[in-house]
């Protein structure tokens, strides 16, 4: 299925919204999150901040248990089934944190989420199948562009909608979302990967530690990945808990809230779109790996440190 062709326009086109709703569930979550789960355990918001660091653990660990073994699934019986199962998944998950009766619920849909989260791996393999050789990097990036407008969305719709509607509803948006994708998919989606390249599912590849065993064999990806992991370490801990640490040290609003991390995701457009291509070139990818990294463990002490502009703004936002 070459990617001129109308059918695979479609794909490229399902992959992308498919992405972008992945990627709004998990930000929309962020701003109304601490009042959520303030709600529901009963507990003041630096209580909640430790419920919502378990949730976001929840996510991610469900996502590094699972990228494996749904890559596999995808290999034995096709990309499509595991796609508009992984979409139903999360639609289901928002519907039950939108109605989550306790904060047991908000685990379950969390773990639920990380599951079909994982899906990405499908989403990637899904467009290697139907690019050619000279449209797949440019179709690859389809993956960080819907990353970085589903960061500037979602936040930005979680943090309005949870202010004026309450903080459940911004997961009934978001189901409401991913149902609707799973339908254009059922009748849209062509399957991609045909049944003469299709592999056995491997119980050795489909586990985590399988999967970074086999890095073993590229010696010079294992620091690569060793930078991967501490950068993301360093990085994620901020989504994590910003909402929470705004909140109580600014008194802002969940509309707040969700424009500020709305403008991360602009800025991370901008770079990943159009600043990577000027700097690269010219300090080369080590370079720039190295000012990034650089860059962002300056910028980290900097969000700590202003003492007397969080006071007047909570001043101003308790006034108000």
């Amino acid at each position: 299925m070459p990617a001129s062709t109308p059918t695979a326009r479609s794909a490229l086109l399902f992959i992308f919204i498919t992405m972008l709703i992945d990627t709004i569930g998990l930000g929309i979550t962020l701003p109304v999150a601490p009042r959520l789960i303030e709600s529901l355990a009963h507990v003041d918001l630096s209580t909640a901040a430790r419920y919502g660091s378990w949730l976001f653990f929840s996510y991610a660990l469900m996502q590094f248990l699972f990228a494996p073994v749904i890559g596999n699934l995808s290999d034995r019986f096709g990309r499509r089934p595991v796609l508009i199962v992984s979409l139903t998944m999360l639609g289901i998950d928002y519907v039950i944190t939108g109605v989550a009766p306790t904060i047991g619920w908000l685990f379950v849909g969390r773990l639920l989420s990380g599951i079909a989260g994982a899906a990405y791996t499908t989403a990637n393999a899904y467009i290697a199948d139907v690019s050619s050789a000279e449209k797949r990097a440019a179709n690859f990036g389809l993956v960080g562009a819907a990353f970085g407008i589903g960061f500037v969305l979602g936040p930005a719709l979680g943090g309005v909608i949870g202010q004026y509607f309450g903080p459940r509803m911004p997961f009934l948006v978001a189901a409401c979302l991913a149902f609707a994708n799973a339908l254009f998919g059922y009748f849209v989606l062509r399957e991609s990967l045909p049944a003469e390249r299709r592999r056995k599912f491997d119980i050795r590849r489909a586990n985590p530690v399988g999967a970074l065993l086999q890095l073993k064999r590229y010696p010079i990806l294992l620091a690569l990945v060793a930078v991967f992991v501490l950068l993301r370490l360093g990085h994620d801990a901020n989504p994590a808990v910003w909402s929470y640490y705004t909140m109580l040290k600014f008194g802002w609003t969940e509309a707040q809230v969700g424009l500020s991390l709305a403008m991360i995701g602009v800025c991370m457009a901008i770079v990943f779109g159009g600043l990577t291509r000027v700097v690269v070139p010219r300090i080369g990818e080590s370079g720039a790996v190295y000012v990034g990294t650089l860059l962002a463990a300056e910028a980290l002490p900097v969000m700590r440190s202003p003492h007397k502009v969080g006071s007047s703004t909570c001043l101003s936002s308790r006034s108000r």
